[in-house]
């Protein structure tokens, strides 16, 4: 990936001043409940869920299994129906690539479609670094844009956001992007959408270059698709004269056929929707219908890796659904600001380290990032285990040491010599009873200090089981078992 948030600290840092927040937490509480009780009647309706969401899992882990061929598949039917294919090994390669593609059309600005992907290379920025301008059409994206902001969701980027807010960055900041806000805006949502709309319109009207992700790629046929709630994504698949799309390897998937199963479960656990509203599909490019240039960068940054991992792998199935984050009880107190990635939540927890490594501080923290309550893994519409992940990379983190880490592993050292030697934990049990009138009531260190800050340590005996068992039990314990004994067979 292209790096963590410049400055952003280990998630433990991050969630600490997040969760301080109240306005955030109150601004998260409303939505995640909100959009995961729609999508647990929208999930209801389907007799077939279960069924749909195997599917799904198998569909995800057939392509993976054998990736190489649909991509090569994939690339040869993009390439008969008149698109071009790009390969990017990583973020640097691929923000090189879509900016000589912009350069070419002699343009120096593009719209946006909203895209998970564009964002995991920082492709925005690196397109201002060389003079283009790429505009957001996304509600949700603008308001983050807009606000020189970062994204705290999946679905929704700008969640942590309430109207008031909302309001004052349009109109504060609109006018220096575009078509100002009106005057006189409130924190009416249909004002504020209206007002949206109508700094848009002239974007679209006017750019000649589109730049997009994809939900799925079909290799059979070479279609890519995008599902969306707006309708700015329609305009910038059809109204441009080039249309680029940086999608990752993972999101091919085999026949036309597969996509039923998926426009079924991503809707209901996205957007609690029976469909989208939009759903585009494009093949290629036709004459005097949409776009005359068409270009596929497919990304692979990390992705490969992470393929390589039996346990790991299985986070490549994500749809980007963000049903997890809703559902998460750590994401709903820290947001997804915490995260220092543009995946947060527990997909976030489990994707990043894989495609980043956990050599940084931040992304050595995501495994940790969660209570492995299972509630992501129950709504995954293609049955990601997240715990599983999530507990398998911490053992990789905590194989390559750092000071946590080996402090842990010499307690643990010296608590099994000390199992292995009755008379040595006698011992010790004694001592610190005795001495429990002197211990504190918070460890000390940093992180001991963290967990004790809320906790009480449990008092200690006045004496050690053993010691209090020997004075009440020893002397009788023959004849305590001879009755119990007698008093069974009764």
């Amino acid at each position: 990936m292209s790096g963590t948030f410049i400055g952003m600290p280990a998630f433990p840092k991050a969630a600490h001043k997040a969760v301080h927040d109240t306005t955030l937490r109150a601004n998260l509480r409303h939505a995640t409940h909100t959009i995961r009780d729609k999508r647990a009647v929208a999930v209801s309706e389907l007799e077939d869920w279960a069924e749909l969401r195997e599917a799904g899992k198998q569909i995800k882990d057939l392509t993976l299994g054998r990736l190489d061929h649909y991509l090569i598949q994939l690339e040869e039917a993009v390439t008969a129906a008149g698109g071009t294919v790009h390969w990017a090994a990583d973020a640097a390669e691929a923000n090189r690539i879509v900016t000589e593609l912009v350069k070419a059309t002699g343009e120096s600005e593009a719209v946006k479609v909203k895209s998970m992907a564009t964002q995991e290379i920082g492709l925005n920025e690196h397109l201002e670094a060389e003079g283009i301008a790429a505009y957001e059409t996304d509600l949700a994206e603008l308001i983050v844009q807009l606000g020189e902001d970062r994204p705290s969701h999946i679905l929704v980027p700008a969640i942590h956001r309430n109207r008031s807010e909302i309001r004052d960055i349009f109109r504060d900041t609109m006018g220096r992007w575009g078509r100002p806000a009106p005057e006189g805006l409130s924190d009416s949502p249909a004002e504020l959408a209206e007002a949206a709309r109508l700094h848009l319109r002239e974007k679209f009207l006017r750019a000649r270059v589109g730049i997009s992700g994809a939900n799925f790629m079909v290799a059979e046929t070479g279609t890519l698709v995008v599902v969306e709630s707006e309708g700015n994504g329609r305009m910038c698949l059809t109204l441009p004269e080039t249309l680029i799309s940086i999608v990752g390897i993972e999101k091919v998937i085999p026949t036309w056929r597969d996509l039923e199963v998926f426009l079924q479960t991503l809707p209901r656990s996205s957007t609690a929707e029976r469909m989208n509203p939009y759903t585009s599909m494009w093949t290629g490019t036709t004459d005097h219908d949409g776009p005359s240039t068409f270009h596929l960068v497919l990304l692979d940054n990390g992705r490969t890796d992470t393929l390589a991992d039996e346990v790991g792998r299985q986070a490549l199935r994500c749809i980007r659904c963000s049903a997890c984050l809703n559902v998460c009880p750590v994401y709903e107190r820290a947001g997804g600001h915490a995260y220092g990635s543009v995946y947060p939540g527990p997909i976030g927890a489990i994707l990043t380290p894989q495609l980043r490594g956990t050599t940084s501080e931040v992304d050595a923290s995501l495994p940790y990032a969660s209570s492995l309550c299972g509630a992501c893994y129950d709504v995954c519409p293609v049955a990601i285990d997240i715990p599983e992940v999530l507990v398998h990379l911490r053992e990789k983190v905590a194989e390559q040491g750092g000071p946590g880490h080996r402090l842990e592993k010499t307690a643990i050292k010296a608590a099994g010599w000390m199992l292995d030697h009755p008379s040595v934990l006698a011992m010790g049990e004694r001592a610190a009873s005795k001495t429990r009138k002197l211990h504190p009531k918070k460890l000390p260190g940093p992180g001991a200090r963290q967990w004790t800050e809320s906790r009480d340590l449990p008092e200690m005996p006045a004496e050690p089981f053993r010691d209090w068992w020997k004075s009440n039990r020893g002397k009788n314990s023959s004849e305590n078992r001879t009755v119990n004994r007698t008093g069974d067979d009764a």
